[in-house]
């Protein structure tokens, strides 16, 4: 896992995305902003924040906001992962939860690129195969029809 991947093209672009959005990340309990951005097959970059509640379980996470919104925009396939978290320098990866990457493989297949992102820039490019190995998805389901 994270050996190197070639950025996309657009890594700046969901970089800047995903910086943005976390910046307006509702975090009051844990205080850990994180953003994500998302590359879609058509090439558009749908960016998304964490958004907290007092009961826990219905927050989101940043990564399942963002996929969200290129949901209701019409993309329907990932073509790029990115999500930045944590504070600047320390190194710490802030990677997609569990559920994330399960949300992840809905619309992406195992060679999808994922970057994990701090403050200052790149500190992991991974694939979704890689975080998720002999995952569930949808060819599951369609191979049992």
């Amino acid at each position: 896992m994270g050996e190197p991947h070639p950025k996309p093209p657009r890594f700046d672009e969901m970089f800047a995305a995903a910086a943005a959005a976390r910046v307006n990340a509702h975090c009051p309990y844990s205080r850990f902003p994180v953003g994500a951005a998302v590359l879609d097959e058509q090439g558009r970059v749908f960016a998304g924040c964490n958004v907290e509640n007092a009961a826990f379980q219905p927050g989101s996470c940043a990564e399942q906001t963002a996929i969200g919104s290129m949901v209701a925009a019409g993309g329907r396939r990932l073509a790029a992962v990115l999500v930045i978290g944590g504070r600047e320098g320390n190194g710490a990866l802030c990677s997609p939860c569990g559920a994330c990457r399960q949300r992840i493989r809905e619309f992406a297949d195992d060679p999808v690129p994922v970057y994990v992102c701090g403050p200052e820039g790149l500190r992991l490019a991974t694939t979704l195969g890689e975080l998720l190995p002999h995952s569930f998805g949808p060819d599951t389901l369609a191979a049992q029809q």
